[in-house]
């Protein structure tokens, strides 16, 4: 049985650490290039990332659309921008590296690698900051 938490902060943040997790052990990286050797390890850690930003921001915004099953980037975005427009412009920023550029395309740039970690942990650090806000 797969454990969950109920804190959805930390999960978040298990899932970026599952990110790191990935690209490390598995991530083979030609440190003459600064890529990684196999684009399926980028993506996983892209999709990773991805759902933790996602995790994140369904704790703190009202996103569920009763007409379709699972909200599209389009809901979250009009969402954010009630609230924090600084905040959006990370989640489009995070929407096109994690979920397009590493999930989807496996770029193999370490750089774009270490800046999609980077970006789902400042996004998850301010949202953090917003659920206490609410709370």
């Amino acid at each position: 049985m797969i454990e969950t938490t109920t804190d959805p902060v930390a999960e978040a943040r298990r899932y970026v650490q599952n990110a790191k997790d990935v690209l490390e052990e598995n991530g083979k990286l030609d440190l003459e290039t600064g890529c990684y050797e196999d684009s399926k390890y980028v993506k996983s850690a892209g999709h990773y990332l991805w759902s933790a930003v996602l995790i994140i921001l369904d704790a703190v915004f009202d996103v569920k659309n009763k007409q379709r099953p699972h909200p599209d980037i389009k809901d979250y975005r009009s969402e954010i921008v009630k609230r924090d427009r600084k905040l959006l412009t990370m989640i489009n920023a995070a929407y096109e590296t994690m979920h397009i550029t590493m999930g989807y395309d496996g770029n193999l740039s370490k750089d774009v690698c270490q800046g999609g970690i980077h970006l789902a942990t400042d996004i998850i650090d301010r949202c953090a900051t917003m659920l206490v806000k609410v709370a």
